[in-house]
């Protein structure tokens, strides 16, 4: 018999469903079903279970279902414990590289083709999917967005910052501090509370020209959509205000963007044009960019509550310059079939002999390197997670493929070494394009950040299980160089075990639970004493959300920001080593925090699966009972119906709940009615699972009672019998096998040939039922049953779905 998994609505009903199938096939094939779920189940309980041994943690983004990648993620974990630390560090020794595969951004469905255009050097260059085809033409790379489509959320991102105009007709003012105040008076009569930085330029008719960019979501939540409708309503405010009595004033938007890099982009370019005249909504001078950035990175960013889909990620995969480029193209692509079967994607390589981009604009890199575009849902409806330790299983993963075609690179952790941390692309902004990209920071921590790693300063995380990670690197390093007959690699190990350990001596000697107080100045010892309430007296991290704790990081910044502006001169050195300190007690308050919901996500994952795993245990053996009672046959053709019934019954509970809107509440009860008339003929046909349900379903029992009276084959003294009917029939089925078992015969092999023929007669007329209810279902379109695999969507969750985007775009009409 063939099962069409997209009929079972749950989990454990497809796995039930599979595995009766492939036990169906007999002995040969048992063996390989029981292990194949034995194997996934242990799988998950890994996943679910264990923490990362990666440094950091991150939040883990909610998966849809969790069917492929706990499978992928155990087998990444197996091979990385295949691999000694002393294995991978010996190698790096000798010679191997380090593997590196990174995140370059995420992007919506809309920005999959400027993406794909990157990837390709506009179509220059060839890409490869999934399936091993090369893409070649434009046309065809415009037409993967369409292929795509089915796994875009297509959320719309925010519109955040926002840049506008405004001509005011004013007489002369008496002073350009009168002329700012005018202004700042007119932007905040139709801006309200928002941020904003404006520069201003006199006109020949003492007209005030002012450009600008804002934040366009307010305090309130009300966010402006950056265009004419907006104009429209600011200007109103304005127009009503006491501000706009004996000044005219008309404002514009030119344009609108998402996301901190775009405001400050927007905010640089301001103060260029002006040379350095800009100012901001309380008046403060923004000189320069990075003024610029500070404000935007600083002050802006936490008002900006800025969102954006993640329908596509962009990695990057990179070797060293020399590496063999065929080896590690055939390596990039065994990494993305195996870490990423079931998505699309597409990747392209890289390397300065085929680049067609100019050196001077960023291509002809010397490192050999492949970009990749890949849909974060695949086709089964899983999310790709991008946590610490999931990145830390791709290197694993890219280099061991890279070892299979003759490339040495080993996967390293920072903490083996004591590098510094990573900068991210929204700390720094590139100035150089020219070979290796040159940036600088958006602030000065960042700009700190970068320093340590581009010069290769030495650096050990301070969490604790990072301090016990760099012990255990550094007594690796120590074998190593003990084991090794190799002069080379005895010196190597020497130098790296020794990083390590004054690593390890000097964050033992800084350990210091206290901020250092000093005897500065009046104003500057006020803001000290705010950063040290902030810092010492924060609320448990056990009883912080993350999304408190984010709110407290950005009030420890902005006290930072003030000690600062107040610190003179000769206190610099006293404020870093105060801001050095403030920042290291954060960040192991967040690693804490992160460590916390591990843990309690680990114990509400195990939980889950115990309670799963009960549930599964009771239901098989709830089916087996009923397939000895009454024929597989029989209880296959009942189950398929029941679930049917089940499943518009959730859905009208979900209408009940106010869940959906009412509008198809009637379609959904025509289903169930309809559902429920095919069980009861089941029924009256014998179908005596369905008969057994009834007893505890009083409105099949009531359907059944109904087809009883109105069935025409039946005859006319027995319409008005009841299926008490059913009871009496099961109980006399029950009363006749007693009988028979006890009744003795002299034929046994004719009454058992009579049995068996009777049940292969009822088994062939039930089984006859289900196939052409089946066949009816497919001519009349219903194909969410019979092909998952075309990713269509059953009515319950097309409806969900379509309450969701109804919910959103409610709430952005509220915003506008």
């Amino acid at each position: 018999m063939e099962i069409f998994f997209g009929a079972f609505t749950s989990e454990w009903e497809q796995r039930r469903a599979a595995l009766l199938h492939e036990l169906s096939l007999g002995p040969k094939r048992r063996s390989s079903a029981e292990d194949e779920m034995k194997r996934r189940l242990k799988a998950m309980a890994e996943l679910g279970g264990g923490g990362g041994a990666g440094g950091g943690g991150g939040s883990r983004p909610k998966m849809q279902r969790a069917a492929a990648r706990p499978i992928f993620a155990a087998e990444a974990q197996a091979a990385e414990a295949s691999r000694p630390i002393e294995a991978r560090l010996a190698a790096v020794a000798q010679g191997s590289q380090p593997a590196v595969v990174k995140m370059a951004s995420y992007g919506a469905g809309a920005r999959v083709g400027a993406m794909l255009n990157y990837v390709s050097r506009g179509g220059e260059l060839a890409v490869e999917n999934e399936n091993g085809e090369r893409i070649s033409s434009r046309e065809d790379l415009a037409r993967l967005r369409g292929v795509w489509n089915h796994l875009f959320q297509n959320r719309v991102e925010s519109r955040d910052i926002g840049s506008f105009t405004v001509e005011i007709a004013t007489a002369a003012v008496s002073s350009d501090e009168a002329m700012h105040e005018l202004v700042r008076n007119s932007l905040t009569s139709a801006f309200g509370d928002r941020r904003y930085a404006y520069a201003v330029t006199r006109q020949a008719n003492d007209a005030l020209s002012v450009q600008g960019a804002i934040v366009l979501r307010s305090g309130q939540g009300e966010r402006l959509t950056g265009d004419d409708k907006a104009a429209n309503i600011i200007q109103a405010r304005h127009d009503v205000s006491a501000a706009a009595q004996g000044v005219a004033a008309r404002f514009l938007f030119q344009s609108y963007g998402n996301g901190v890099e775009y405001g400050a982009s927007k905010l640089r370019s301001l103060v260029e044009r002006h040379d350095g005249n800009v100012r901001d909504d309380r008046g403060q001078v923004i000189g320069d960019e990075k003024l610029a950035g500070d404000l935007v990175q600083k002050e802006w960013r936490g008002d900006l509550h800025s969102r954006k889909g993640r329908d596509v990620m962009h990695l990057i995969m990179s070797a060293r310059a020399g590496t063999n480029v065929e080896a590690f193209e055939n390596a990039a692509r065994d990494f993305l079939a195996e870490q990423f079967a079931g998505h699309r994607y597409v990747f392209a390589m890289h390397d300065p002999a085929n680049d067609p981009k100019k050196e001077g604009e960023g291509g002809k890199r010397p490192h050999v390197h492949a970009h990749a575009i890949i849909t974060m849902r695949s086709e089964s409806g899983d999310r790709i997670e991008t946590t610490p330790q999931v990145f830390r299983e791709w290197r694993a993963t890219m280099a061991e493929k890279a070892r299979a075609h003759g490339i040495a690179m080993e996967m390293t952790d920072r903490r083996e070494f004591a590098s510094p941390p990573a900068f991210t692309r929204n700390q720094v902004r590139p100035v150089s394009s020219e070979g290796r990209t040159e940036h600088v920071g958006t602030s000065e921590a960042a700009q700190e950040r970068y320093d340590a790693k581009r010069g290769g300063r030495r650096s050990l995380a301070k969490a604790e299980r990072s301090r016990e990670y760099a012990i255990k690197a550094t007594q690796s390093w120590k074998k190593i160089a003990l084991a090794s007959g190799d002069q080379r690699i005895v010196a190597y190990a020497e130098e790296q075990r020794d990083h390590l350990t004054a690593s390890l001596s000097a964050g033992q000697a800084e350990a210091t639970p206290n901020v250092v107080h000093a005897d500065f100045g009046s104003k500057f010892r006020a803001n000290l004493v705010t950063l040290q309430k902030l810092v010492l007296e924060g609320q448990d991290v056990r009883e912080t959300s993350m999304a408190e704790f984010e709110t407290y990081e950005k009030q420890v910044e902005k006290a930072l920001f003030k000690l600062e502006r107040s610190v003179g001169p000769d206190d610099r050195n006293d404020f870093d080593e105060v801001a050095n300190l403030a920042r290291d007690h954060v960040n192991q308050r967040r690693e804490l925090l992160e460590l916390h919901e591990q843990r309690d996500e680990a114990m509400a994952g195990q939980g889950r699966d115990e309670q799963r795993s009960a549930g599964r245990d009771d239901a098989t053996e709830q089916w087996n009972a009923a397939v000895v009672k009454h024929g597989e046959a029989v209880v296959e053709a009942g189950n398929h119906v029941m679930i049917d019934i089940e499943h518009y019954r959730e859905g009208l509970d979900r209408f009940e709940a106010g869940e959906f809107s009412s509008g198809d509440k009637d379609a959904m009860q025509n289903g169930l009615n309809q559902a429920v008339e095919r069980a009861a003929q089941l029924a009256i046909e014998g179908n005596t699972y369905i008969g057994e349900v009834a007893e505890r379903d009083p409105d099949l029992m009531r359907a059944i009672e109904e087809a009883g009276k109105k069935d025409p084959a039946r005859p006319e003294g027995e319409k008005d019998k009841t299926t008490a009917n059913v009871d009496a029939t099961a109980e006399q089925q029950r009363d006749l096998r007693h009988e028979d078992a006890e009744r003795p015969t002299n034929e046994p092999d004719a009454r058992e040939a009579h049995e068996l023929a009777s049940t292969v007669d009822a088994t062939n007329r039930l089984q006859d039922r289900v196939n052409k209810e089946r066949e009816a279902t497919q001519r009349g379109g219903e194909t969410t049953r019979t092909d998952p695999a075309q990713q269509h969507i059953p009515r319950l969750e097309e409806l969900e779905r379509d309450e969701i985007e109804r919910n959103e775009r409610d709430r952005d009409d509220r915003e506008r």
